[in-house]
C-alpha cells in the first residue's frame, strides 16, 4: 500500500480475507437442555481492546458472544477518557488486536486513509488515533458490543450457567438478568479493583485531589499549584496536561532518589514468553513478575520531555509524602522529608490495587477466590503484597476455589485483565500479546464447550444423515473366474498355437 485507498477498499480486502479463511464459522453448541431461553456461550464483562479481541475470536470461531459496557459507544476503556498521554508507549509497527489478519491491523487502517509517506513520517500511534481504530475494529468485524449496560452482579452456579445482573442505562435504569455458560471478565487495568492512593489522602478535601485515572477537568487547575505524587508514565501525563492547562507550578513528588531508566520488561519479549510464561513453575513467574515491580518501568522519554520543556515543572526526587493537612488559610500542606510543600491540588499517580470491596459487583464470589498467597510463600527477601493478592488463576485463565466445592461454577468466571498477570503474563492486555491471549483464551473455551457437551455432539453424528453418495456413481463389477495355481501351466499350454507362438490373451 504506497498511496491511501481509502477505507472502503481496506473493508472489502478484509471481508474478501475473511471469505478466503472461511471466517466466522457456523454456530455449532447445541441449545443447553432444559433452559427455557439459551444462554450465551460466552458473556465478556468490558468492551476495551481486550474484549474487542477476545469477542472477535469467539465470534469466528462460531461461538454466540457478546460484550456489555458500562460506557457509551466508542468510549470503551481509557482512550478517550482518562487516558492523557500524546501518544501509545507501545511501537507502531506491533499489530496489537489484529488476529494475524494483515488488513486489520492499525498500519493497514491507518495507510488506507494516509498513505505510506504518512506511515513512515509516524512516530508512535496518537492515543486519540488509536481510539478511532478501536471504534473501526468494532465496525468493521460487526462485534455484538451492548453499550450502557451497568454490570451489577456476576452470579456463578452450579448448573452449568453464570447469571449476569445488569442495569440498561439508556433505559431509564431498567434492570434485567442474561445467562452465558461462561463469562469474562475483560476489565482492564483496575479489573479487579481500583486505583489506590496512601491513606493520608483521607486527610485531604475529596474535591482537593484527583487519582490520574479518574476524569478531572484539568481547565480548573489554571493557575494553581498542583502537586502529583507518582514518577511513572501516568504521572508524567498529568502533570504535563496541568502544565498545558495553565497550572502555576506542577511539582512531582517521587520516593525514589532517581527515574528508572531501562525498561526491564522489554527484556524478555520474546515468543517463548508470550506462549511460555504461564507454563513456567510458579518460583519463576514470581521472580520475574516481582523483579519487574521492583525495578519499575520508567516513563517514556517523550512524556518526560513533555514535563520538563515547561520552566514552572519540579522533579523532586527522593521526596515521599508522609502525610498532609489543609491549613487555615485553604492550602494544602504535604509533609516531606524534605520539608513541607504548599498545594492547592493533589493528583495520585500511584497505581491499582487488587481491592474486592471496590467491586461490589463480583460479591457473591469474591471471597471464595483463591489468590497466591493462599498457596505459595514466596523465597525470602521476594515478599510483594500486589503479587499476593493476584488471583491464582488456572490454565484458561479461570478463577479457582479458595475452599473446594465452596462455590460452584467458579471455574466458569474467567479473568482476562492486569490481574492475571502473575499466573498468565501480559497476555490479558498488553498490546505486544493480546491477539496470542485472545486465541488462547478463546480456543480453550471452545475446547471446554466441547467437553461439556460431547455426548449431544455424539449423538449429532449418529443423526447425521447428509449423504456424499447418491448411489449411481459407479456400477457394481463380477469378479473374473478363479484358476487353481497348479493348473496354471496346463491352461498357459493350452494358449499356444501348433507352431509354438503363444496365442494372445
Amino acid at each position: 500500500m504506497t498511496a491511501e485507498i481509502g477505507l472502503p477498499a481496506l473493508e472489502a480486502r478484509l471481508r474478501q480475507d475473511l471469505s478466503w479463511l472461511g471466517l466466522p464459522a457456523k454456530s455449532w453448541v447445541p441449545p443447553k437442555a432444559g433452559a427455557a431461553e439459551a444462554p450465551l456461550d460466552v458473556a465478556i464483562v468490558g468492551g476495551g481492546m481486550a474484549g474487542l479481541a477476545l469477542l472477535a475470536t469467539l465470534t469466528h470461531l462460531g461461538l454466540r458472544a457478546r460484550i456489555y459496557d458500562r460506557a457509551p459507544a466508542g468510549f470503551e476503556g481509557p482512550w478517550a477518557t482518562t487516558a492523557r498521554m500524546e501518544t501509545l508507549r507501545s511501537p507502531k509497527e506491533l499489530t496489537g488486536p489484529a488476529l494475524g489478519l494483515p488488513a486489520l491491523t492499525f498500519r493497514a487502517w491507518f495507510e488506507a486513509q494516509f498513505g505510506l509517506a504518512a506511515w513512515d513520517a509516524l512516530d508512535k500511534i496518537p492515543r486519540l488515533q488509536w481510539a478511532e481504530y478501536l471504534r473501526w475494529y468494532r465496525r468493521v468485524l460487526a462485534l455484538d458490543v451492548r453499550n450502557d449496560q451497568q454490570v451489577s452482579a456476576v452470579l456463578p452456579r452450579a448448573d452449568g450457567v453464570v447469571q449476569i445482573d445488569l442495569i440498561d442505562l439508556a433505559a431509564g435504569d431498567r434492570p434485567y438478568s442474561v445467562q452465558a455458560r461462561h463469562v469474562v471478565l475483560a476489565t482492564g487495568r483496575d479489573g479487579l479493583g481500583g486505583a489506590w492512593v496512601p491513606d493520608w489522602a483521607a486527610s485531604l478535601p475529596r474535591a482537593r485531589w484527583a487519582h490520574s485515572s479518574e476524569r478531572w477537568d484539568a481547565a480548573s487547575l489554571q493557575g494553581l499549584r498542583v502537586a502529583v505524587v507518582g514518577g511513572g508514565a501516568s504521572a508524567m501525563d498529568a502533570a504535563a496536561t496541568a502544565l498545558e492547562a495553565g497550572a502555576a507550578r506542577v511539582d512531582l513528588l517521587i520516593r525514589r532518589a532517581d527515574l528508572p531508566r531501562v525498561n526491564k520488561g522489554k527484556g524478555a519479549g520474546n515468543p517463548g514468553m508470550v506462549h511460555g510464561f504461564w507454563q513456567l513453575p510458579d518460583e519463576w513467574k514470581w521472580r520475574m513478575r516481582h523483579y519487574i515491580n521492583v525495578q519499575q518501568v520508567p516513563p517514556p522519554h517523550g512524556s518526560t520531555l513533555r514535563v520538563s520543556r515547561h520552566a514552572n515543572a519540579h522533579f523532586q526526587l527522593g521526596t515521599p509524602v508522609l502525610g498532609a493537612t489543609q491549613r487555615a488559610d485553604g492550602a494544602l500542606r504535604l509533609d516531606t522529608p524534605k520539608g513541607p510543600l504548599a498545594a492547592d491540588f493533589v493528583v495520585f499517580s500511584t497505581g491499582f490495587r487488587t481491592d474486592w470491596t471496590l467491586r461490589p459487583e463480583f460479591a457473591a464470589f469474591a471471597s471464595q477466590v483463591r489468590v497466591w498467597q493462599d498457596r505459595f510463600a514466596p523465597p525470602e527477601g521476594m515478599a510483594d503484597s500486589e503479587l499476593a493478592e493476584s488471583p491464582d488463576l488456572g490454565p484458561l485463565f479461570e478463577f479457582q476455589e479458595k475452599t473446594p466445592g465452596a462455590c460452584p461454577g467458579l471455574a466458569r468466571v474467567h479473568c482476562f485483565n492486569y490481574a492475571a498477570s502473575l499466573s498468565h503474563g501480559a497476555a490479558a492486555g498488553d498490546i505486544p500479546q493480546i491477539t496470542d491471549g485472545a486465541q488462547r483464551l478463546a480456543r480453550g473455551l471452545a475446547a471446554a464447550l466441547l467437553r461439556e457437551d460431547v455426548d449431544q455432539h455424539f449423538v449429532a453424528m449418529q443423526r447425521y444423515a447428509e449423504p456424499e453418495l447418491d448411489g449411481d456413481e459407479w456400477t457394481p463389477s463380477v469378479l473374473p473366474p478363479y484358476i487353481e495355481p497348479e493348473n496354471q501351466a496346463a491352461t498357459e499350454a493350452e494358449a499356444e498355437d501348433p507352431n509354438g507362438h503363444e496365442v494372445a490373451r
